[in-house]
């Protein structure tokens, strides 16, 4: 394992017998997938040289959206956001914008052929219009779903593009030749297929005739959802993407993955029988977990989905990071803590720097964390230093599933990059906001609570002068502040109302909480 990587107090699996394999002689990446199945929901974890990368939660109340495909019913058209909302069937309306609604046309303008302007909104929806729509990101707090026309069907090699004719190859095939040979493939039979496909990263190496099946596939399943969309009612799905558990056999393991263990043997059984159909290589990798030890217990992720909650996380030299997650963006902030260094300041910060650069990104991926993001490295004097934590960054973050654009160091240290966000982060999944402050993060002083209800006693002796007592209700320690150190303002209050104060601790109450009631 790279120094650094691990940013926590250890690698997460103190006594984990059997040990997960680490670093391969060769320097391979050991990927491992892990799967906790029970009735109500499913966790995985992707788990690179025995550390927690990544994870995966669905539960059944509320799986996620993306992939799946609706017959929806515009509900309404607003031309000055050039977007319409439509109603899929969900407790809020999904989000439709322009770019989004699949046209290749351009249309007149008002001073005739001679101009020509891109489609508006107006142009290619209305309200009451049915729609055939894929969800491409799910309902983010208290933002509905995001949708696309342009609907795309995955398969083990392929991804279908109806109504289109282009064909493209994942970027993440590098190879020239290879990237020739798939474009070749696919052409070939596209003329007997028809639509437009993009070959996927597992397809590398792929055979002709496993292509020519996935496409076969594709086609055969387009056919029924079209079908099935024909006869649905506004509102529905009409296709569902698979469970996580078989999305992860067909999205994100391949030659690289090592281990596929589930705990669950009626989940394991199925995941053979899907493997067997239509990614047999990953057959011999896929293992039952029969033991008593929860599977996440055994390697440490329930600790390390613990630690992923925390605004700070460690890091080994010393240093830490601060991680703030608001509606708008998400800030880290890079400190050296405890670290000093053995030579000077200026290495002490490029070496704290270097490590925050590989935690930050492995915490991106574990957090899930999209949008806009600011990362607040420490100052470097050195330009080669700032190219060398950004080159840092960037390395770290090509293994992340989501696209992600990154902007230079900038000369006050801010990184300011963006990371796709299809799905909830893990403490919007995990967590919701804290009831005694709101999601604020931090509550009244005692002492600011005890001069509001000064002013509200004011306020209620001066509207109801035949008042004839003021009963206070507030938390024990607002009442034991009240009768202690400001005993003195308390006097002072009631000979300046001319009305006696009475105060009742209410152990219920959260300390911002207080009633004053009239007697």
């Amino acid at each position: 394992m790279s120094e650094g990587i691990d940013e926590s107090s250890g690698t997460g699996m103190p006594g984990a017998t059997p040990a997960p394999a680490g670093v391969t002689e060769t320097g391979r990446i050991c990927e491992e997938i892990l799967m906790n199945v029970t009735p109500r929901e499913t966790r995985v974890a992707i788990v690179e040289n025995g550390v927690l990368q990544e994870i995966y939660i669905e539960r059944t109340r509320r799986r996620g959206l993306v992939g799946n495909v609706y017959k929806g019913r515009v509900v309404r058209v607003l031309p000055g956001m050039e977007a319409a909302f439509v109603d899929i069937g969900l407790e809020r309306a999904a989000f439709l914008h322009v770019s989004d609604i699949q046209t290749c046309e351009t249309l007149t303008g008002e001073h005739g052929p001679g101009e020509r302007r891109p489609p508006e909104i107006t142009d290619l929806v209305r309200e009451g219009q049915e729609l055939l729509v894929q969800v491409v990101k799910d309902p983010l707090g208290t933002k509905g779903a995001r949708l696309t026309t342009h609907v795309t069907i995955p398969s083990r090699y392929l991804v279908y593009l109806p109504g289109s004719d282009a064909v493209g190859v994942s970027v993440k095939i590098e190879d020239e030749t290879e990237r020739a040979r798939l474009k070749g493939i696919i052409s070939e039979y596209r003329a007997e297929f028809g639509g437009g496909y993009i070959a996927r990263t597992a397809g590398e190496g792929a055979t002709a005739p496993a292509l020519r099946a996935d496409m076969q596939f594709l086609q055969r399943l387009w056919t029924s959802i079209r079908e099935r969309a024909r006869e649905a009612r506004p509102g529905t799905v009409v296709h569902e993407d698979l469970p996580l558990t078989l999305r992860v056999l067909r999205d994100f393991v391949g030659g690289k993955v090592d281990k596929v263990r589930v705990d669950s043997n009626e989940t394991y059984e199925r995941m053979e029988q899907f493997a067997g159909r239509y990614v047999p290589e990953m057959l011999p990798k896929l293992e039952h977990y029969p033991g008593e030890r929860p599977i996440f217990d055994l390697y440490g992720i329930e600790d390390e989905l613990a630690r992923a909650l925390d605004k700070r996380v460690q890091l080994k030299s010393g240093g830490y990071l601060i991680i703030d997650q608001t509606e708008a963006m998400t800030t880290i902030d890079v400190n050296t803590g405890g670290y000093v260094g053995h030579r000077n300041l200026e290495e002490t910060i490029f070496k704290t720097n270097l490590e925050a650069a590989l935690a930050i990104a492995r915490q991106l991926r574990l957090r899930n964390l999209g949008g806009i993001i600011i990362i607040d490295f420490i100052d470097m004097q050195s330009t080669e230093h700032r190219l060398a934590v950004f080159k840092a960054l960037e390395k770290a973050l090509e293994r992340d599933h989501a696209k992600s654009n990154v902007c230079e160091v900038s000369a006050l240290g801010l990184v300011e990059m963006t990371r796709k966000r299809t799905r909830e982060s893990l403490e919007h999944v995990l967590c919701e906001p804290c009831p005694l402050c709101s999601g604020r993060g931090t509550v009244k002083t005692a002492e600011t609570v005890c001069y509001e209800i000064f002013r509200e006693i004011l306020r209620n002796a001066r509207q109801y002068e035949a008042a004839r007592e003021f009963l206070v209700l507030a938390a024990t320690e607002v009442v034991d502040l009240m009768l202690d150190e400001e005993s003195a303002s308390v006097a002072e209050l009631e000979a300046f109302i001319g009305t006696p104060l009475r105060f009742q601790a209410e152990v219920l109450y959260p300390r911002e909480q207080y009633d004053v009631v009239l007697l």
